[in-house]
């Protein structure tokens, strides 16, 4: 299995090393042109959108991109109209959920619970009944967090299948399409990250791997 990363490459090692833990092969280049040649899309964590994207003035985004955003948008775009996976983590559930049509609110009114503060933060998620996360980690279970902002008006198609007490959404799956997307970051939950009584990160790549193969044992 084949993914291509749409991220900067110098900060995509972690990602690179919880999918070959998980059996994929995979690329940094966020200037390809399309799906063609490539199993998967993984959208990673990063700077926030340009909020010009979902018709918004600037209200407390950091670090933006614009020339990085229409990259992972162009890309995104391509996998979504070849019906192929894609999985979105931290920044990606955010692109995501703006390419479908969403909002994101820019500063969560919680947001110093959430937020990178000199390493990642830990808090207790809900998840969706018979939703693939109950079936890896149960009803309930810890995840890392490092973001601000947060998904506002969901997108068209999209469902929400884990969140945090303070109803920020932490996972977002597409009814139709294979695209799943999360707030947390699971390559930073396994390996050397592994940390005990959160959420075992390379539970989500083996699943994302074996969904993948099933797909092209049955294309």
């Amino acid at each position: 299995m084949n993914i291509l990363i749409a991220g900067n490459p110098d900060s995509v090692r972690n990602y690179q090393a919880a999918l070959a833990a998980a059996g994929f092969q995979s690329v940094c280049a966020p200037d390809a042109l399309s799906s063609s040649g490539w199993d998967g899309l993984l959208l990673p964590g990063g700077g926030d959108i340009d909020p010009a994207f979902f018709h918004q003035p600037v209200q407390g985004s950091l670090h933006i991109d614009r020339t990085l955003d229409l990259k992972q948008f162009r890309l995104l775009d391509s996998f979504v109209k070849a019906e192929k996976p894609v999985l979105g983590i931290c920044k990606g559930l955010q692109l995501i959920n703006v390419y479908f049509g969403g909002t994101l609110i820019q500063h969560l009114p919680t947001a110093a619970s959430h937020e990178y503060l000199n390493g990642d933060q830990f808090h207790q998620t809900w998840t969706a009944r018979g939703s693939f996360l109950e079936a890896l980690y149960g009803s309930s279970f810890i995840t890392n967090s490092a973001h601000h902002q947060g998904a506002g008006k969901l997108g068209i198609g999209l469902r929400v299948i884990q969140e945090t007490a303070d109803f920020v959404p932490e996972a977002i799956i597409h009814t139709t399409l294979p695209v799943i997307a999360l707030q947390w970051h699971p390559e930073r939950l396994c390996l050397s990250y592994a940390r005990a009584g959160a959420a075992d990160g390379l539970k989500l790549f083996t699943y994302w791997h074996s969904q993948l193969k099933q797909r092209s044992t049955h294309a």
